[in-house]
């Protein structure tokens, strides 16, 4: 079983950005060094009150930190953003992590990012759709001509191509049947979020490999999962340290109108609401609950979000620390 870190890099506005970013080097380099394969960055824009790094400038930091591991956004918002600017730095960052570079993208739901990025959030089908198959021929091709309904390129040449050949993988989020299917057509994997209920992970991941049967696709992809994750020193304190931190969190993403985050559920049942979509116990809890979405799933790859705001970095430090204890 491989095990990944992913992170919002998110902090509170009392909190010091710059001891946030030293905080969570200091997590990369733990999860790095007990034995975590891969890291993605989550990405937000106009985030306030809540502050939040962006993702690209902060991979190019954090590459030595996490010198080895796979390293990725997570996901790309790439619906509203430039997909020549997106592949032209994907690319960059495949070379400076030496070839380790994954794509996780995604629509984005957040009305007012959609905004002010002056993109229209009905055509986000349709930009991210056009866009993959942007990013895929620059990455792949020395000239690229492209005329389609939102992008066009004329004897496009990029600056640089990825390390990675052919070219570096490409992962879909979503939480919807839909967006599943779309994964299995236009990637190589779904990434499942950790508003994804587990007992829909393994019908989610059926059907994405139904998608890529019926399109004469290799049906054998390890659909990477991500989960809110805490393991302490016993259940007690697992679930008494990490309460807080979780409900200020899903909070604000409900607030956003993320799919699953339901602040009211969360907050009146919370015991309920962390056995259907968290990793939060004590190691063998938590160990048991992989091993039974692993089998059920046939993912072999989780990447645990490890600490949120309001959780003290000693605690984050040792969570990361046992849950490299499952590698």
């Amino acid at each position: 079983m491989r095990i990944g870190m992913f992170t919002a890099s998110q902090w509170s506005a009392q909190d010091d950005p710059g001891q946030v970013l030293a905080d969570l080097r200091q997590q990369v380099r733990t999860a790095r060094d007990n034995g975590f394969c891969s890291l993605l960055l989550g990405q937000h824009l106009l985030s306030g009150p809540m502050g939040m790094f962006q993702t690209m400038p902060l991979m190019g930091q954090l590459v030595e930190d996490a010198a080895g591991m796979q390293i990725g956004p997570g996901v790309l918002l790439l619906s509203m953003m430039n997909p020549v600017l997106a592949a032209e730095e994907g690319a960059t960052i495949d070379w400076l992590s030496n070839g380790n570079y994954v794509l996780a993208a995604g629509l984005g739901y957040r009305e007012e990012e959609f905004q002010a990025m002056g993109v229209s959030i009905k055509n986000r089908v349709g930009r991210m759709n056009e866009g993959l198959e942007i990013i895929k021929r620059l990455w792949t091709e020395e000239v690229v001509n492209h005329q389609g309904r939102y992008f066009q390129l004329d004897n496009a040449r990029p600056g640089v191509r990825p390390k990675q050949q052919p070219r570096p993988p490409i992962w879909l989020g979503g939480d919807v049947e839909a967006a599943v299917r779309r994964a299995a057509r236009l990637a190589d994997a779904w990434l499942a979020a950790p508003t994804m209920p587990f007992d829909q992970l393994a019908e989610y991941v059926e059907i994405f490999r139904n998608e890529r049967r019926a399109h004469g696709l290799a049906d054998d992809a390890k659909c990477p999962i991500v989960r809110e994750c805490f393991i302490g020193r016993d259940a007690a304190h697992a679930r008494e340290v990490s309460r807080g931190p979780l409900l200020a969190k899903y909070s604000t993403y409900a607030a956003w109108g993320q799919e699953g985050a339901s602040a009211g559920d969360f907050e009146t049942a919370f015991d309920e609401f962390i056995a259907a979509h968290f990793l939060i116990g004590d190691i063998y809890q938590v160990r048991d609950q992989l091993q039974q979405c692993a089998e059920a799933t046939g993912s072999d790859h989780f990447l645990m979000r490890m600490q949120w705001p309001g959780l003290d970095q000693g605690e984050a430090l040792a969570n990361i620390e046992r849950i490299g204890n499952l590698i």
